[in-house]
């Protein structure tokens, strides 16, 4: 469950990266990247292709491991932290992967307790309870519960998949790429879903994303990869008004983004 946060906590950011550093073989992914996530904001993380949005989310979460740099979330370094920091940690934050990544041979109900089972000590029957009270807070109905991914449409999937990282209630939910593949109406859909969540749950959201729908419609800041490093944070609409980099310019007023935003 959520640690209790201090003052001192609020004061900090809740994710800081300095000095980044990630090469794999001999491609350079990033060079001296540097990024800090406020508390309480839902933040896009865009960029072009192969600039490592994807790589950096799991960077910070632990899945890869960075060649240099240093990553503090809570205000603690997480590479200084011994395995059962680590795990008390991974308790705090929930993560959305790409298509939610759900177990194919567990069912709905079944995915939504493996954090359950991995960091907490309870009952069958309260495992059931949070896991349908999880279901309805991502707007699926009951019956979801007992079917399998196959059985789930891509949007359902994704909030499956949603409802599993909020399964501890984290205080960091970390999204790849949450509305891709989705029509416009369900992808608005889910835009409005994280919002609320945000909202009700005081949730900080890491988002990579290429949807300037989302962007425009969730994101409080967003940071743009590119060149190796982050160079530019700034509210979307910041961003657009003063990109002060070609690949901004491009993204945020280029004809496809003047098409998207009309």
């Amino acid at each position: 469950m959520a640690s209790q946060v201090t003052v001192r906590d609020q004061d900090l950011p809740i994710i800081s990266v300095r000095g980044l550093a990630k090469r794999f073989g001999s491609q350079q992914i990033w060079d001296d990247l540097n990024l800090d996530v406020l508390r309480g904001e839902i933040i896009g993380i865009v960029g072009g292709s192969g600039q490592g949005k994807s790589v950096l989310l799991r960077v910070i979460t632990g899945l890869v491991t960075p060649d240099a740099g240093s990553i503090s979330v809570f205000g603690r370094n997480v590479r200084e932290l011994n395995r059962e920091e680590k795990v008390d940690m991974e308790s705090r934050w929930g993560v959305l992967f790409q298509d939610g990544a759900l177990f194919s041979s567990l069912t709905v109900l079944q995915n939504i307790q493996v954090p359950m089972r991995e960091h907490l000590e309870l009952s069958q029957s309260i495992m059931d309870d949070l896991a349908f009270l999880k279901l309805a807070m991502v707007g699926l109905p009951a019956d979801a519960a007992h079917k399998f991914p196959s059985e789930l449409s891509g949007g359902m999937r994704k909030r499956a998949g949603l409802a599993r990282a909020l399964s501890l209630d984290p205080e960091i939910v970390f999204l790849d790429e949450p509305t891709a593949g989705l029509d416009p109406i369900g992808a608005s859909a889910f835009d409005q879903l994280i919002k609320k969540l945000q909202q009700t749950l005081g949730l900080t959201v890491y988002m990579v994303t290429h949807d300037l729908d989302s962007i425009f419609t969730v994101c409080d800041r967003v940071a743009v990869l590119a060149d190796k490093k982050i160079v530019r944070t700034g509210t979307p609409e910041e961003l657009r008004a003063r990109p002060m980099h070609p690949w901004i310019e491009e993204y945020f007023c280029g004809e496809r983004a003047r098409a998207a935003l009309a």
